[in-house]
């Protein structure tokens, strides 16, 4: 089955493949567009060919690489506003084997961010509202790809707008992950119950260590060559020189092990260990089997409020980060692997159109994640699918009675995990390189976060971009090219 199937769109992206230097990007393939196979044989060995592990280590590898904004959101709204874990693990287990069998590469399942950060900050935000929330923004970008009208609201759209929302919303999580590690924190009430103390099984050194452990994996979030063979030819010859050498090579094996590890699954695996040891009864508050999957029931509060503070501060990061952005990452990381704008949108509007009336947290894709995956290893469709059973077997097995032991988890560790998930979606706005977009992103921030509201934001860094593209209007300079103007080379 050729890799070019999905060429056959007009989209405008996909015009031209990219050369990936990388040897684990897969075959470069010609340009050429097949005509695609839906017959059921044809069909059956597509999802084959798209969950075939490339390299096995580095795809289990690869599978852990989206953790680290997963565990902290999912985990902090078990806690503090009683989200159905054992729904979610279920429904975002079968989005990752779903997804990873369509597309073939590791595309990510997370958490909807600004709809995460809401429910976070504001007590009155529970679970109907984010489920509303959920719906309406899914609802809305599914019709959003069929229609064909994605391509238009990426145009109208300035990036530096949709990054001034992220960068509010990744301080918003760090300040509130910061609050976890310095202060005792009752999750369910939001409400601090005085300073952390330095020792004990939910200290401040015992956060201080994770944070300093995941530093010195991760870095500040370079590419890790985790399972790359660069430089192991010069490695050889350098072998032939003395023992010295042989000494650096092995240090530098070492080092590249070290930097490969999946550091927020590890720290997250301490973090339930250390919940048995906070109370080991909890192992006989365990149940096993599947929690009960009931419809969420609704009011015209919730509906109303789900979609003031949750569906329109999220729906412009869904469009951009979780639609356009993946489609542009994925023809630079796989050629001739590119997917349409209207394809994920039909996959994340059905994630959220299904899952968010059964209680599952709304799910979307991201630049981010998929990167993240990238970089740890993974290829294939089968990274995410491998993730996807996990999920799926603890909310068989477990169901909600995980609820349990995570009531036990060290919120000092929860502060950490979402410290560094809130740190990833800010650093998405270091790519605005000019004066203006920065003036128009920062702009967006600040009213985002002094409002405490990223649809004021959002709507101030609009009428911004507005005024500042008015400025620029000059008589050889029609206003619609104004206003119409790209930055590729920010995307």
């Amino acid at each position: 089955m050729s890799q070019q199937e999905h060429n056959n769109n007009n989209d405008h992206q996909s015009s031209t493949i990219p050369i990936s230097l990388d040897p684990e990007a897969g075959q470069v393939v010609a340009s050429a567009t097949t005509r695609t196979d839906y017959s059921a044989k044809g069909v059956v060995e597509k999802v084959k060919t798209n969950l075939v592990f490339r390299s096995k280590w580095a795809e289990i590898n690869g599978a852990m690489g989206d953790l680290g904004t997963y565990i902290p959101i999912v985990l902090a709204l078990t806690l503090a506003r009683d989200l159905n874990l054992g729904t979610t693990l279920i429904f975002t287990g079968v989005y990752n084997i779903i997804t990873g069998a369509i597309y073939g590469v590791p595309m990510p399942v997370q958490p909807m961010k600004s709809i995460a950060a809401e429910a976070l900050s504001d007590t009155g935000f529970g679970v109907p509202e984010i489920m509303a929330a959920g719906i309406l923004t899914g609802g809305t970008v599914f019709v959003l790809g069929v229609t064909g009208l994605m391509q238009l609201v990426y145009r109208l759209i300035p990036l530096c707008v949709v990054r001034g929302i992220q960068l509010a919303q990744g301080l918003s999580f760090a300040l509130t992950a910061v609050k976890y590690v310095k202060k005792i924190q009752d999750l369910p009430k939001s409400k601090s119950l005085g300073q952390r103390h330095w020792v004990g099984l939910d200290g401040l050194i015992l956060a201080i260590v994770c944070l300093v452990f995941i530093v010195i994996v991760n870095g500040a979030g370079e590419k890790n060559r985790c399972c790359g063979d660069l430089g192991h030819d010069e490695d050889l010859g350098r072998d032939r020189n003395g023992g010295s050498t042989i000494k650096k090579n092995k240090t530098d094996r070492i080092r590249r092990i070290v930097f490969s590890l999946p550091s927020a699954f590890l720290v997250f695996i301490l973090g339930v260990v250390l919940a048995f040891l906070r109370r080991h009864h909890v192992v006989h508050e365990i149940k096993f089997g599947p929690s009960s999957i009931d419809v969420v029931k609704f009011s015209k509060h919730a509906w109303k409020k789900g979609f003031i503070k949750g569906t329109i501060p999220q729906l412009p990061l869904t469009l951009l980060n979780s639609v356009v952005a993946v489609v542009k990452l994925s023809s630079d990381l796989f050629p001739g692997r590119e997917f349409t704008a209207t394809s994920l949108s039909v996959t994340v509007g059905l994630m959220n159109l299904i899952g968010c009336w059964f209680g599952a947290m709304p799910m979307c894709h991201g630049a981010g994640g998929l990167a993240g995956q990238y970089k740890f290893g993974g290829r294939s469709g089968g990274c995410v699918a491998l993730l996807g059973a996990a999920k799926l077997v603890l909310g068989l097995v477990l169901g909600t009675s995980l609820a349990h032991v995570l009531n036990q988890f060290p919120v000092g560790i929860l502060g950490v995990l979402l410290l560094f998930a809130g740190i990833e979606l800010a650093m998405c706005s270091r790519d605005m390189n000019t004066k203006e977009d920065s003036f128009v992103m920062l702009m967006c921030t600040a009213v985002s976060l002094v409002g405490s509201s990223a649809a004021l934001g959002f709507l101030v860094g609009m009428i911004v971009y507005v005024i500042l593209r008015l400025r620029n209007w000059t008589k050889d300079k029609p206003l619609s090219t104004i206003w119409m103007q790209k930055h590729d080379d920010q995307l």
